[in-house]
């Protein structure tokens, strides 16, 4: 594989600064951080500029926040200087990360997404004799459980521009794993399971193979050769990565229906997840905002859940 060198200077070059900055503020323009770095606009941009430049930049102290959705999480949050700066890398690294990432993985890629991975299921569910069981993976307590050394060690496997390693592996350092919240821990945590999607497919052969973040769908006719498959995948992540699965029911039915991407999939129809439209039918009798309720509603209709809206909105009227 090429590494790729001579790339630094595209990230402090005050056009690609200047970027960073628009595309961080995008839809956050009244938040406090934003506010606070205009009023000395010209200034701040210019301290970054010269930091990246010299190569004194330095990740800024974390602040942390519990959040409640499925389950309970901690999300990281920066200063908006370091969110300009991850953008700013990310405008460079990107298409260098998007370029290694196999066409089974969807979380965090420009053009694929949640629906993009849940179309692909369903389409693999149409050839059902190949599709008998299911093999659903979950990686445990995936951010927090990244190795910084492994990390800094595959990204020399692709980058060999030392500046540029130098400025992620001070933002790789800044925190123990990498943290929620994050715009740049998304695409790391991809780029750091990459090279285990490639064994999956390349060295294992598996066929029908999707990855939203660290949830795992492989589907397959033989029940016994996904009990190999969940050995082997096991052992890749605790010799390679450091990292460990959670327990499972192991390789189950179809027909019991994988829970996937917020629906529910089997071989003859796809429905919402039963968490989701439980949320739905409460926003609908909580009389939520229109915008809520039309979210619920962008969810079901990319599922067979016709008889499902109609029941529920007509218990509005």
């Amino acid at each position: 594989m090429k590494r790729i060198n001579n790339i630094y200077e595209q990230v402090f070059s005050i056009d690609n600064i200047l970027l960073a900055d628009r595309i961080a503020r995008r839809g956050k323009a009244k938040q406090t951080g934003v506010i606070e770095f205009d009023k000395n606009y010209d200034q701040n941009i210019a301290d970054l500029y010269k930091e990246l430049a010299g190569n004194t930049y330095k990740t800024s102290p974390y602040r942390y926040r519990v959040i409640q959705e499925r389950k309970e999480r901690q999300i990281a949050i920066l200063p908006y200087r370091d969110r300009i700066v991850h953008h700013a890398v990310m405008n460079v690294l990107e298409p260098v990360f998007v370029s290694m990432f196999t066409a089974d993985t969807y979380s965090c890629i420009k053009g694929r997404g949640v629906h993009k991975a849940s179309y692909a299921l369903r389409d693999a569910l149409k050839n059902v004799n190949d599709t008998t069981y299911c093999l659903q993976l979950d990686i445990r307590k995936f951010y927090p459980s990244v190795d910084n050394e492994i990390l800094k060690s595959l990204l020399r496997k692709k980058i060999k521009d030392k500046e540029m390693l130098s400025l992620l592996d001070g933002i790789i350092d800044s925190s123990e794993g990498l943290p929620i919240g994050n715009y740049l821990s998304q695409y790391l945590s991809n780029f750091y399971l990459t090279y285990m999607d490639h064994h999956i497919k390349e060295v294992l052969g598996i066929r029908y193979y999707f990855r939203y973040a660290d949830d795992m769908i492989i589907l397959h006719a033989d029940k016994s050769y996904l009990h190999y498959v969940h050995q082997e995948i096991s052992s890749y992540l605790s010799s390679r990565l450091k990292l460990s699965l959670k327990p499972n029911r192991g390789p189950f039915p179809v027909s019991l229906g994988i829970d996937f991407g917020g629906y529910e999939h089997y071989h003859t129809h796809t429905l919402l997840r039963k968490i989701i439209k439980k949320a739905f039918a409460r926003a609908i009798k909580s009389k939520k905002s229109k915008a809520s309720i039309a979210s619920y509603l962008g969810w079901a209709k990319h599922c067979n859940s016709k008889n499902l809206i109609k029941k529920l909105l007509n218990e509005k009227l």
